[in-house]
């Protein structure tokens, strides 16, 4: 794939996203940054990415050879998760607590987990089995709902509890 293709290559992209995550995760661990910031930010690109990769990407890839279904399932329910410690997080209000510490080691593992489980198995098997031009399809979809959900402030506490209810 070259040029444009890979720019929206949905393995690529989730990629990308995934390395964001890990530099806010090292953000929200420095006393140096902006904490509240970092979150603020982490938070938006979760839930964003996580609702994206839902809405248009984990199912059409059940639909290809190769890629695990129970996996792909498993991704599903590790969002859910990592929701959850999202949420925990963002009802912290001192940034330099201890509680801030406990409750952000919670996230990281929850979503560390979910990224490097998705990496190996759904990622590589799309990788693998899923077109370049499809892959590139699904990473317009995914880009295009993604920024559907930033634009709609979907990392606020507000909406975070909403998913985390199942409401």
């Amino acid at each position: 794939m070259t040029g444009r293709g890979k720019d929206q290559d949905v393995v690529e992209v989730i990629l990308k996203d995934h390395r964001t995550m890990e530099e806010l995760f090292r953000r929200m661990r420095s006393v140096e940054a902006d904490r509240a910031a970092a979150r603020e930010k982490f938070a938006a690109l979760l839930i964003a990415h996580g609702e994206a990769e839902e809405a248009e990407v984990y199912g059409a890839l059940k639909r290809f050879r190769g890629v695990d279904n129970e996996e792909v399932e498993h991704g599903a329910e590790e969002h859910a998760e990592g929701n959850e410690a999202l949420l925990k997080l963002l009802q912290v209000d001192d940034v330099g607590s201890d509680d801030w510490d406990e409750r952000l080691e919670e996230l990281v593992k929850a979503v560390s987990h979910h990224l490097d489980e998705e990496e190996r198995t759904i990622l590589n098997g799309a990788r693998e089995n899923v077109p370049d031009e499809r892959r590139a399809e699904l990473g317009a979809a995914f880009l295009r709902e993604r920024e559907k959900q930033l634009a709609a402030d979907c990392g606020s506490v507000e909406n975070v509890r909403r998913l985390v209810e199942g409401g």
